[in-house]
């Protein structure tokens, strides 16, 4: 049976997510047995170096104005070896639909008119499941998600699922919970409308 970005929808909300196996490799829906939450209160930790490095680089940061753009930065199929390539290029024209249909959103960060970094991800209820993000240069991607956090509170988000653990994110406050307690969380985010 052919692929269809209403079935991506459906896995996301059942807790799942879409993975290719390289550029043009089978698609499968994973679930990490851990998953990775960036918290929406005060926990969210900004270090100061982020602030720094937003204004001295004199970033400027939008929603949606570029989403293919991102999404195909976050790919990374020119830079990343196969067996790394987790966004295929069948993938990539469903996030584009749900752009389209304003379930897809991005967030792009500019110096001097350029994109040196940003974050996609999908907006389903009160929930933000974040996807993939890149940088160009460094504090980029730091900078988007310091934005997209922002603007989850100003709009008072439930959620934002960052689906596993980095360092990277660690340093903002992610903390894990169990898959289970991930479905405690997003079943009832799923339910309060949100604007994005």
């Amino acid at each position: 049976m052919k692929l269809t970005a209403d079935q991506i929808l459906y896995a996301y909300r059942q807790g799942f997510f879409p993975m290719a196996s390289g550029r043009n490799g089978h698609i499968k829906f994973c679930a990490f047995p851990v998953r990775g939450i960036v918290p929406l209160d005060d926990r969210f930790k900004v270090r100061r170096s982020v602030r720094q490095a937003e204004r001295k680089e004199q970033f400027r940061v939008t929603f949606d104005t570029s989403f293919a753009d991102v999404i195909n930065a976050c790919a990374r199929h020119v830079t990343l070896p196969e067996e790394e390539i987790w966004l295929s290029e069948e993938l990539i024209p469903f996030y584009l639909e749900l752009h389209e249909r304003g379930i897809a959103h991005s967030v792009e960060v500019w110096k001097k008119g350029l994109l040196v970094g940003g974050l996609y991800g999908l907006h389903l209820g009160s929930a933000f499941l974040g996807e993939s993000m890149f940088s160009n240069v460094a504090y980029a991607s730091q900078v988007a998600l310091v934005h997209l956090v922002e603007r989850l509170r100003e709009k008072q988000f439930e959620l934002l699922d960052a689906q596993m653990a980095t360092e990277h994110l660690k340093q903002f406050g992610l903390y894990e919970v169990l898959h289970k307690d991930y479905l405690d969380l997003l079943r009832p985010a799923l339910l309060e409308h949100r604007e994005f």
